[in-house]
């Protein structure tokens, strides 16, 4: 079990990042596809509001002390994206904002003894309750990006892309599926193969988290195909 604590700005303004890429979005945009490869952004925002309320399931667990899992089932996590993704366009953006609200009113009735509880992620992996600011916050500036709507990687905080790129080697070490390079943005570095590759602290995690091909990256061979980082 490990807490990755975060300051929770990273949370509320990833939040507002999403916001204002569904102001900018008109009817027509909601059944086009996102960044997200293969997700429509009707979908993706079913999605956006529905992991909200599963953090809010992994938050009442803490607090309560009752097990109560972030979805009942996988099918019913994706039954429910479906049903919010029909929605017209106006009611699927009051379910995304009614579901950021409920999230939040959940983390303000936390008391503090209850943040270092252990609950359990989707995948089964044990982290203790702190940590779901982080999932949060991941999720929305990720997201905020998907939607395609004038949010880019530029957009990001650097050290939350930082912080993204850290969990993606994380989650690749757990898998066992490095995929043999060694990054570097800035002044930070990760991994350990024998492909070096370089760039701007953006274009690293738009790479890493599968959203672009490689543009504005320098490598000293071919760039190899990632695995899934989640």
């Amino acid at each position: 079990m490990t807490t990755f604590a975060v300051p929770r700005e990273w949370w509320t303004t990833g939040e507002q990042a999403v916001a204002t890429a569904l102001g900018r979005l008109v009817e027509a945009d909601y059944a086009g596809p996102s960044r997200l490869p293969g997700w429509d952004r009707a979908h993706l925002l079913g999605h956006l509001a529905g992991n909200a309320d599963a953090l809010v399931n992994l938050l009442t667990w803490a607090r309560t002390g009752v097990e109560t899992p972030m979805y009942a089932s996988q099918e019913a996590r994706d039954a429910d994206i479906d049903r919010r993704a029909a929605l017209s366009p106006a009611a699927l953006d009051a379910e995304v904002l009614a579901a950021t609200r409920r999230l939040a009113d959940a983390v303000a009735a936390m008391p503090e003894e209850a943040w270092s509880a252990q609950v359990r992620t989707r995948q089964g992996r044990a982290i203790e309750a702190g940590d779901v600011i982080w999932m949060r916050a991941q999720e929305a500036w990720v997201h905020a990006v998907d939607l395609d709507a004038g949010v880019g990687f530029d957009d990001v905080p650097a050290e939350v892309l930082v912080a993204i790129v850290d969990r993606v080697f994380a989650g690749w070490e757990r898998a066992g599926t490095d995929p043999g390079v060694t990054l570097f943005a800035g002044n930070r570095e990760w991994g350990a193969g024998g492909v070096a590759v370089s760039g701007s602290v953006p274009a690293v995690a738009g790479w890493v988290l599968g959203r672009s091909a490689g543009e504005g990256l320098r490598s000293d061979g071919p760039l190899p195909e990632l695995p899934p980082w989640m």
